[in-house]
């Protein structure tokens, strides 16, 4: 499928744009040692990856991707205050971009593209790890999953992004490995690619119906033609 009349693209971080899943992992194991419960492998923890801090340390605390709702809320508030203090401390120890992410991006800037990360990750470590990754300068401006009142899978980042920008959502379109970056542009009446590699808790991205799949970031050049 060929995307024509695109002028902004909205871009999801965690699983899409960067892999992570390492530096999370190692920040829910230091999580649930400090409070003396069970580890987990990163490759478990992976599969938890991809609703925000919160839910992932729901997930740490449940051992599962399915979370209990008996979790005791003074537990929860001190896991998470131990997860989101050194996982600020340790951001881009092991995460690393995907392959031909920075080249594509700078190219997709170079078109003329307006570029926008709206990613469920608390907002305050955004701009870290893109100086980390050295992914600064691309972005017209970033939203965190605590910047708005709702965040993907509902529609008000996106709708949001819309309204900041001037442009209607048939101008844009969302890319993202995660079902709630899929049923979010859905929900804004906007178009999306899904990327195959991310994380989407091991269900194929085709399964959302995104209306293109690429199994390599520098796909989506050749899906967009010019700014016009």
């Amino acid at each position: 499928m060929k995307f024509d009349n695109k002028e902004v693209i909205l871009f999801d971080l965690d699983g899409t744009l960067v892999d992570s899943a390492p530096d999370l992992a190692l920040a829910v194991n230091h999580m649930l040692e400090t409070l003396e419960r069970k580890t987990f492998s990163h490759e478990t923890i992976r599969t938890w990856v991809g609703n925000g801090a919160q839910t992932l340390v729901k997930r740490g605390l449940s051992g599962s991707s399915v979370i209990d709702d008996d979790i005791d809320p003074a537990l929860f508030a001190k896991a998470l205050d131990i997860f989101l203090d050194y996982y600020a401390r340790n951001l881009c120890v092991r995460t690393v971009t995907y392959p031909n992410v920075a080249a594509t991006l700078k190219s997709l800037k170079a078109k003329d593209y307006r570029l926008v990360l709206v990613t469920n990750k608390p907002y305050a470590f955004i701009q870290p790890l893109l100086e980390g990754l050295e992914l600064t300068d691309l972005f017209e401006f970033c939203l965190g999953g605590d910047s708005l009142a709702k965040r993907k899978p509902d529609p008000l980042p996106l709708l949001h992004v819309c309204e900041r920008l001037d442009v209607c959502a048939s101008k844009c379109v969302m890319v993202g490995d995660s079902k709630n970056d899929i049923l979010a542009a859905n929900a804004a009446d906007m178009q999306s690619i899904g990327v195959s590699y991310g994380y989407n808790y091991g269900e194929e991205i085709g399964t959302y119906a995104p209306d293109s799949v690429v199994h390599d970031f520098s796909e989506i050049i050749g899906l967009l033609g010019e700014v016009h």
